[in-house]
Order: C-alpha cells, then structure tokens, then sequence
C-alpha cells in the first residue's frame, strides 16, 4: 500500500538560496520591506473601516525610513497592524507563510484591493543585505505587550517583550560591511524615488516631524479620472516621472475597470537623436508598487520606445515580482493596450491631422516597427501610416497610389460606369511607388524626377528598407516600391535613337572604361543636362544591403549595376567621334561622376577622379 508524508524542508538549507537566488537585484529589498509597511497599514484601515478594530482615518498613516551609520543599521517603521508575539512567529518564523493572504482568507469581506503581499518571502529579502535583523512590534489589539524578535538568518531566532509603546512594526536591519552602499543617503533616496514613488502613503527619510516632506507621491495622475486632469498636469508628471526636460508629443491616458483593472499613462516622447529611440521605459506597477520597466509580457517591444507608466493590479506575479506568470489575462491587457495606442493614433489622424503630421518625423520608426512586430496592429494603423513626398506634402499610401493611378491613366481608358470601375479594380497590376532613401545622395535624381513631372516618396530612416518589404508582402497586388535610381521611368525617356548607334556607342565606351564589370546601356532621355546615370536592380541592391545588415556574404550589389548613358547629352552624342585618349578620360570621367551620384567612391577611384579633375582645370587655363 502506498504510503503519504509532508516534504520536509530545512531552514538551514533554505536560507542561503533565498538570500543569493530569490531576487535577481540586491536593491529590491527596500521595495519589499516598505512594502510589508504599506499591507500593514492598509490591513489596520480595513479593520476600521470594519469596526474590528478602533480608529480614525484622520490619522496621519506613513512610513518612515532612517539610516544610522555609525550603528550601521537602515531602519523601515510603518504605523500600521502591529503584530502580537504568536503572529511574528506565524508569519516571520515560517517561511513563505503568507501575513497577507491569512488576513484575507479570514477577512474575505474587507477585500484585496491594495494588499500587495502574496508569498510571504518579502521579509527574507533583507537579509541580502543585512547580516542581522531586529523586528520591535506592537499589534493594534487593545492590551497588547510589545515583541522584540531577532535572528542573524541562519536557523535561530530569539523572541521575547519589546518596548515598542505605539501600535505598529519597526524593522532594523543591520547592514553587512561589504553592503554598506544602503547607508548612503542619496542611494536610499535613489531607491525610494524607483521602487516607492507611488506607493498609497506617505514616505518619509530621516523624519523629523519639521514640515517634512514625503519623498513619493501618493495620489499619482494616473489614477485620476482624464477628464479631471490638464495638460499641464500630464507634462508635470512627465517631466518628474521620467526627468525630461522636453515636452511629450501626446499622451493615452488608460483608465479600465472592466474585464481587468488597468490604469496609466502611455506618452510618445520627441526623438532628439535617432541614438535615443530605444531609450523608452515603461514603468509597471501593482497596486503603485513597482514591478519592473519593459516587461515583455505586458509591454509589447515596439512599445517600449514610448515612455509611460501602468499600474495593474490583477498581474499575476511571481515570488520575485520581476517576471509575470504565464497567463490568458496578461495576453488581453498587452493587446488592449496596444488597441489604445492604435486608437489613438488613428483619432489623431482623423481629427488633428495637422498636428499629426508635425508628430511624424518622431513617431513613424515607433509606428513602423509595430506594423511589423505585431500584424493586429498594422490592420488598424496602416491608413494613417504617411510619407513625405518629393514636393514635401504628406500622404498615406491610399491617397498616392490613387493619385498616382490617376495620373497614370488616360483619360479615354478611365471607365464611366460602376460596374466598369469594379471589374477594373479585380484586373489592377500593383503600382510602381518610387522611393528616395537620402535626399541629398540622389539628388541628381530627384532633380530628374521633377522635370519629368514625376513624384516619389521619402523613405530615409533605418527601418524603411524592411519595412518597404513588409508593405509588398502585406499587400501584393497593391503596390510594388523601386528605389529612384533602381529603373529608367518611361516617362524620363525622349524618343528611341537608333539600335545600331546606341550598339556602337556602348561597345566603345565599355572598352574605354577601367572597370570592366559594370555593364552599359544607352538611352535618350528627356533631360540632356545629365550625361550618365546609375541604375541598380532593386532585388540585387535589398539582398545586398539585408546581407551588409546581417554582415553575411554577398553584400556586394554593384554587380548588378547598369551604367546608362544618355544620348540626348553632347558628351555622350559626340563620344564615338572622340579619339582613343580622350575616350578613355571621358568614359572613366563620366562614370565617376554618375556613380558619385549613387554613392561614395572607393579611394582608388576618388584618386583617378581628382587627377582627371586636375588635367581638366590645367587645360582649362592653358586653352
């Protein structure tokens, strides 16, 4: 017959594990100690409010941090429950027996709401720190004697009448020698200011009774109703919260009670740098204490590049509070927040478009990367994802395709009947959307852009090649993109030369040129100022610059690159008549400066161009 017994663990060997393992940073154990304070009071305002205990909530309830160097001890007092003698043995002395969850369990009408403890571990934390910690307590109940208990955190402790002569819990940790860092007040500051800023009462360093004030903020925006707070309010709390200096964009205030509690404020930050866009934090907390920044499972990644405060107090934590457990709830909140941001991004759009082009330069890698990262959320932004286009007006890309595809059709070939108009629209091949990714190096090109009449989209921060890629995969039959020096548009090109003339040209000029692997075209085009451009398949060039990405083989696009001449320039209309010098100088002349034009050139080919340079001005003045 099977038999059934208890686990057995030993303190001895549980203690260690707890003190190097059950938080990650040494510095969270003032979030917990406080922590237990903040319970301690709220479970005393309970009773009450209850009428099982006597009472006022015109008391002045805080918590009051000291630090002794000398005696080398960091002190956390709270005016809260107290605990009698058989309590501190209850829930001090037995490890992971949970203070908060009993008061719960037996006043299950007061309710949770700001009771943060779960696991009854929080105490333990201290001992990262300290090698020895006195707890001095008095509970609430009327006649009650006061406990001094201690333990260095081995296996001992000793227990017996304090004289704590207020109701109420003071913790004493003594600070080990190589922790002493938590002596120094800036650092106890410093922590307070990350892990207590928000917690519901007041905390006090070094408390004198002297106007002092509390070094958190009680009342914090965020659980505020929106319609009670200002615009100068949102940007107060931004500049304190997050110590910028500059003005947010906007702000999404989060304010649910249902199917979850969720409140916060999410803010879209100006981008001074494009070094500063991952530099966002979004601060997590429960029931305002925090939990950590950039949680994954709460915060979408691409959201990470906003700055912004949640509090969610039906997050289900972990002993440590650092990680999330897997949860279906935690799923819901992350997408009902990044349908909040989507929201209003879409709102803004329609209703301040204005504003929202003033906005973009700042929020498009944001908006991009969550396209790409998150699907749900490209379907409902991609209306009012917008580019710059050559004449420097803002378009999304329904509106320029619609455009585009005007301009493209002639008018005897536009359909005057609906039923013609729908069965044109299942036969439309994808419209060409010509791209420029740097305004300054394609200029020669986009010059010859605007002389045809032609218009092209401005994509120029890091995230555009991938996500140019990601547009034609989510919408094939939609659209296509070419860089603008990737084809000839027709519509750049005069009238056909002859093939046999172009033949010779290309021949002669191939064999004039020192670099023999670009290969040559000839082409008339419209503006004859520009002697030859450079055209690089727009397939070879993305899986060249993927591979450069990725520092992978292959990265070399200029393999497929195609120099065109133009025949409607009288350098290149009078190239076959040249001698054989001077077809060497113009040919290798001409290709410098269009690949000048495309991009930077190698030092061997920078030095042959000066020197042309240089014969160029000596036969200049010597004319």
């Amino acid at each position: 017959m099977a038999k059934q017994g208890n686990i057995q663990i030993a303190s001895e060997n549980m203690m260690p594990i707890i003190k190097k393992w059950l938080y990650s940073d040494k510095d969270i154990f003032l979030r917990e100690i406080v922590a237990n304070g903040v319970d301690a009071i709220t479970k005393y305002k309970k009773l009450v409010e209850m009428g099982e205990a006597k009472g006022g909530n015109d008391e002045h309830f805080c918590i009051k941090i000291s630090a002794d160097k000398d005696a080398k001890t960091l002190t956390v007092e709270d005016n809260g429950i107290g605990m009698s003698e058989e309590e501190v043995e209850k829930y001090i002395t037995q490890i992971a027996f949970s203070g908060a969850a009993d008061f719960l369990a037996k006043y299950e009408k007061a309710g949770g709401d700001g009771i943060i403890g779960h696991f009854g571990l929080g105490f333990y934390s201290a001992y990262m720190v300290s090698e020895n910690i006195e707890i001095f307590t008095r509970s609430y109940r009327e006649g009650a004697k006061g406990v001094h208990w201690e333990s260095d955190g081995e296996s001992t402790y000793t227990i017996e009448d304090g004289d704590k002569a207020e109701r109420g819990t003071k913790i004493v940790m003594h600070i080990a020698d190589e922790e002493k860092e938590f002596l120094d007040e800036g650092r106890i500051r410093s922590l307070i200011e990350k892990y207590c800023a928000f917690m519901p009462y007041d905390i006090y360093y070094n408390f004198t009774g002297k106007e002092d004030k509390p070094l958190n903020d009680t009342h914090p925006l965020y659980l505020k109703n929106p319609k009670d707070c200002t615009e100068e309010e949102y940007k107060e709390f931004y500049r304190k919260t997050f110590h910028d200096y500059h003005d947010p964009l906007f702000w999404i205030h989060l304010n649910m009670e249902y199917p979850f509690r969720l409140k916060g404020i999410l803010y879209f930050p100006k981008v001074k740098s494009k070094a500063e866009l991952e530099r966002g934090k979004v601060k997590l907390y429960c029931n305002q204490v925090y939990i950590a920044d950039n949680i994954k499972e709460v915060i979408p990644e691409f959201l990470t590049l906003l700055n912004g405060v949640i509090d969610c107090p039906d997050i289900p934590l972990n002993v440590s509070r650092s990680f999330l457990q897997n949860d279906r709830q935690v799923q819901k909140i992350s997408r009902h927040i990044t349908k909040k941001v989507a929201d209003k991004l879409t709102g803004l759009f329609k209703t301040d478009r204005e504003k929202y082009v003033q906005c973009w330069n700042d929020i498009s890698v944001f908006i991009k990367l969550g396209c790409i990262k998150d699907e749900d959320f490209y379907s409902k932004v991609k209306d009012c994802i917008i580019f710059k286009d050559l004449n420097g007006e803002y378009k999304n890309l329904e509106e320029y395709i619609g455009k585009k595809r005007e301009e493209d059709t002639p008018a005897e070939d536009k359909p005057d009947a609906a039923a013609d108009k729908e069965e044109e629209k299942k036969e439309e091949q994808p419209v060409t959307v010509y791209y420029v990714s740097d305004e300054v190096g394609q200029a020669q090109y986009i010059e010859m852009f605007k002389k045809a009449g032609l218009n092209a989209i401005v994509c120029d921060t890091f995230i555009d090649t991938h996500f140019i890629s990601y547009l034609e995969y989510k919408e094939p039959t939609k659209m296509r993109f070419l860089r603008i020096d990737a084809d000839v548009d027709a519509a750049l090109k005069g009238e056909e030369g002859s093939e046999e003339a172009d033949k010779a040209l290309t021949e002669a000029f191939k064999a004039a040129l020192k670099n023999t692997e670009v290969a040559v075209k000839a082409e008339r085009l419209k503006d004859g100022n520009v002697p030859a451009i450079i055209n690089v398949s727009e397939f070879s060039r993305r899986f060249g610059e993927m591979n450069a990405f990725y520092g992978l083989a292959g990265a070399d696009a200029d393999r497929d690159m195609t120099l065109i001449l133009n025949t409607a320039n009288p350098v290149i209309a009078a190239f076959t008549g040249l001698d054989e010098e001077k077809k060497n100088f113009v040919a290798n002349q001409v290709y410098y400066m269009a690949r000048l034009a495309y991009k930077k050139l190698s030092p061997e080919e920078m030095k042959a161009f000066a020197e042309n340079n240089a014969s160029l001005l000596k036969n200049y003045i010597e004319k």
